[in-house]
């Protein structure tokens, strides 16, 4: 149940930032539009660069409008400048930073749940690039118990290799059997992905950067050395840049896993197994090869 509800506090929040980008992102089309630009559509997982510099500017002028005003201005006494001129975009901007708040209040909640959990006080929260919002994922959405194996935890994570020897994807030959109860109670078959998308989606494509954002620590050293030797290596030399990125960002994101994997078992005294290069194949990386 714990981990139940800390999952529902972790979507909630994650619900929250979603909305507020979406609404970042039509407040910054409507802007485009108004100057006569094409406002073009973005899905990203957070706003670009130039959004939060418009929705900044924004900002600076709502808060001259709204200066000294104790309640929010009415459309009847609303008086606007030469960027916001309009009382609907007032409300909009409105909207974008009541979502923010809230955004940041919920994620503020979870750090202070977050200390009821061992592993994110003592492996976690020391970790730099990782914060609460990063760790309510990892916590809530894995169940350590079900993980025999540090490979069991990126196969979850859509990081094991799939049967044609290409990373593990939504493509139709990555997709497997798997069964379903149907409305009269039926067991029926689908195909079906065989990872957390979620977990996945915020692991290699939040988590990877914050790593590298972070600076010099043990995982951006990770995804230097392995790129390091993939783009000294002839299998290697046909890839884009992009590819050798995001093959790096896969390698690192693994070896943060299966030390998560060590530290959590041993928290909660669960049997560890020993990684397959050691235990089958009698193989000892040194502490400082990634």
């Amino acid at each position: 149940m714990k981990n139940i509800n800390l999952k529902s506090v972790v979507r909630g929040a994650y619900d929250i930032q979603k909305l507020r980008i979406q609404t970042g992102n039509r407040i910054v089309a409507n802007f485009k539009a108004k100057l006569g630009q094409q406002p073009g559509h973005t899905e990203a997982e957070d706003l670009g660069v130039e959004e939060k510099k418009i929705l900044n500017n924004l900002r600076v002028h709502y808060r001259k409008i709204t200066d000294g005003v104790k309640t929010f201005p009415k459309q009847a006494t609303f008086k606007g400048d030469e960027v916001i001129s309009d009382y609907t975009e007032l409300c909009l901007l409105a909207q974008y930073l009541d979502l923010e708040r809230g955004e940041a209040e919920h994620f503020k909640r979870l750090g202070n749940i977050l200390k009821d959990y061992p592993i994110f006080n003592s492996f976690l929260e020391p970790i730099k690039g990782i914060g609460p919002a990063m760790a309510g994922v990892i916590i809530s959405e894995i169940d350590i118990s079900q993980a025999q194996y540090a490979s069991s935890l990126w196969a979850y994570a859509g990081l094991d290799v799939a049967e044609n020897g290409a990373g593990r994807s939504r493509k139709a030959e990555h997709l497997r059997d798997q069964e379903y109860t149907d409305k009269d109670g039926n067991i029926k078959t689908k195909k079906g992905i065989t990872f957390n998308p979620f977990l996945k989606t915020k692991l290699t494509g939040v988590l990877g950067s914050s790593f590298l954002r972070a600076g010099d620590n043990k995982y951006s050293l990770i995804y230097r050395g392995y790129k390091h030797r993939i783009e000294n290596h002839p299998a290697h030399q046909e890839k884009s840049k992009g590819h050798r990125h995001n093959m790096a960002i896969r390698y690192m994101i693994k070896q943060f896993l299966a030390d998560l994997y060590l530290a959590w078992r041993a928290i909660e005294n669960l049997p560890v197994s020993a990684p397959y290069h050691e235990a089958k194949l009698g193989m000892k990386h040194s502490a400082n090869r990634p």
